[in-house]
């Protein structure tokens, strides 16, 4: 072996909603390769958000084909495959493992009516505490009751409800399989004995049997089908790692494992989950709790409207900029003050998750007076993300946990205006690590773990290189920190109105096409 060849390399595999990110690392952190491939998200109705199953199938191979000819070339050994994915899918199959569903994403709400009717209950925060899982249509648990309610015979006829990394497993491995992760996000596992809860698997309808083999995110299958090896171009005992959730590995991907280190993220939606050493939800449930190892739980939430809201705000108040104008956006919001002159967005565009888990909120503008420009207006979208942000911050640290430092990555890092108002919002310094996968990388380093070639996890924080520290604005922090309280008490002011809103919905005109390019 040539004296710079790699000792071993992991390669991580992230089936996200809408692309397959596939990465191979050595153990020092090194990409040797990577492979990105597309696929839509659909939506035959609305409110549904489903993915189809051969076509992720056909996603993950071809990406993991390509990136194990590009590391072949280098002629670096591959120790193993450690998987990753998007959390909250569902997905039914025959007692064959033929699929007679599609997989329904974590963003189809088409179970709203049942996770409403699970929060309304007085079990079910209890239920929340319990299974770490919040009461929100992206569940699996209200989803299973939607498909008892609504589809009744196919339910009967599902012998396995899994997710989609299970389902890709089963097809690649063989094996049957959901890692304590994956399961810690469905609302039907335990998270306190790592078993699945009784009570919530009555409230769904369903036995265990009709459910995975539970394992550790470190479980190692002995190998790939002869088929699926062929179609990949690995031996048929490579081993493969079963892997966990999105969300927790992405905290190991920015280094974010310590007890009290944070991982705040904004692409098109946004998340921010502390690493804990012991599972546990906030009295008034309003973060989530999903696992990474045994020894290791992210605590935090998620919210819907991130990146996007800038989108909207490009296309609603600026459509002449185009499509793919952030830079120019954000350099229109940078005109106006701080705090935008006493404007307000509720940026609940698609509703929200953190800290409220309600698919109820509508997106608001309040404080808005004749002095107000555009530039106003984009700059309140952009401060109503972060302090959206700043909600489930609270609500973290209402959980009774410690939050030492924060690290930020996602798309909207590569703006200077972003990264100063997240840092100011916050009240805190907020790291941002070199570009990474994060998700993928993690999983790359969580299949080290697993496969022995690293001795824990905990070597994440030394491999991630810091490539900027933002610090708050002591004058800007002010001024977030004393509209902070308003922009909470105005969610809870507007219910009733969402309500009616919600109500009035149906009998409303239909939105109109959008008018066609000018003649």
């Amino acid at each position: 072996m040539p004296p710079d060849t790699p000792p071993g390399v992991v390669i991580g595999i992230d089936i996200g909603t809408t692309s397959t990110k596939t990465m191979a690392y050595d153990t020092d952190g090194r990409l040797l390769a990577s492979h990105v491939t597309g696929y839509p998200l659909n939506g035959p109705h609305p409110g549904y958000a489903e993915q189809d199953l051969d076509v992720i199938l056909a996603a993950v191979v071809e990406s993991l084909r390509t990136v194990v000819a590009e590391v072949a070339e280098v002629a670096a050994p591959i120790s193993g495959l450690a998987f990753c994915s998007a959390m909250h899918s569902l997905i039914g199959l025959d007692a064959a493992g033929n699929p007679l569903t599609p997989s329904v994403t974590w963003a189809d709400s088409r179970a709203t009516r049942q996770a409403e009717r699970l929060r309304a209950v007085p079990s079910g925060l209890a239920l929340h505490r319990r299974t770490g899982t919040p009461m929100h249509p992206m569940s699996p648990l209200p989803k299973l009751l939607w498909f008892a309610e609504q589809e009744p015979k196919l339910f009967e006829r599902v012998a396995h409800w899994v997710g989609i990394k299970d389902w890709v497993l089963l097809r690649l491995c063989g094996e049957l399989v959901t890692d304590h992760s994956t399961a810690s996000a469905t609302g039907l596992m335990d998270i306190h004995t790592l078993g699945w809860d009784a009570e919530a698997l009555t409230i769904a309808g369903i036995s265990e049997e009709r459910l995975p083999r539970l394992v550790a995110t470190t479980a190692v299958l002995p190998g790939l089908t002869a088929r699926a090896a062929d179609a990949i171009g690995l031996p048929e005992r490579t081993p493969v790692v079963v892997g966990a959730g999105d969300g927790p590995l992405a905290n190991l991907g920015l280094g974010a494992v310590h007890p009290g280190m944070v991982a705040c993220s904004i692409g098109t939606s946004g998340a921010m989950r502390v690493m804990v050493e012991r599972p546990g939800v906030d009295p008034l449930g309003g973060v989530f709790c999903y696992a990474l190892t045994e020894d290791r739980w992210a605590v935090g939430g998620a919210i819907n409207n991130g990146g996007i809201v800038l989108q909207w705000a490009g296309a609603a108040l600026a459509p002449e900029l185009g499509e793919h104008s952030e830079e120019d956006l954000v350099a229109l919001a940078a005109r106006a003050p701080v705090g935008s002159g006493g404007l307000i967005m509720l940026p609940y565009l698609h509703s929200e998750r953190a800290p409220h888990w309600s698919a109820l909120p509508r997106g608001a503008y309040v404080g808005l007076t004749h002095g107000h420009r555009r530039e106003h207006l984009v700059r309140a979208a952009m401060e109503g993300v972060c302090q959206q942000l700043a909600l489930v911050l609270s609500s973290v640290r209402a959980a009774g946990n410690e939050v030492r430092e924060i690290r930020a990555g996602g798309g909207f890092a590569r703006s200077g205006l972003w990264r100063q108002m997240l840092a100011d919002v916050l009240g805190m310094p907020v790291s941002f690590p070199a570009g990474r996968e994060g998700s993928s990388f993690g999983a790359a380093l969580l299949g080290m773990q697993a496969l022995g070639l690293i001795p824990s996890i905990d070597v994440a924080a030394d491999l991630v290189r810091i490539e900027e520290i933002i610090r708050p604005d002591p004058a800007a922090a002010a001024t977030y920190a004393a509209l902070l309280p308003l922009f909470a008490e105005l969610y809870e002011a507007l219910v009733p109105a969402f309500t009616s809103m919600r109500r009035l919905a149906p009998g409303l005109p239909a939105e109109p096409h959008p008018p066609g390019p000018p003649m």
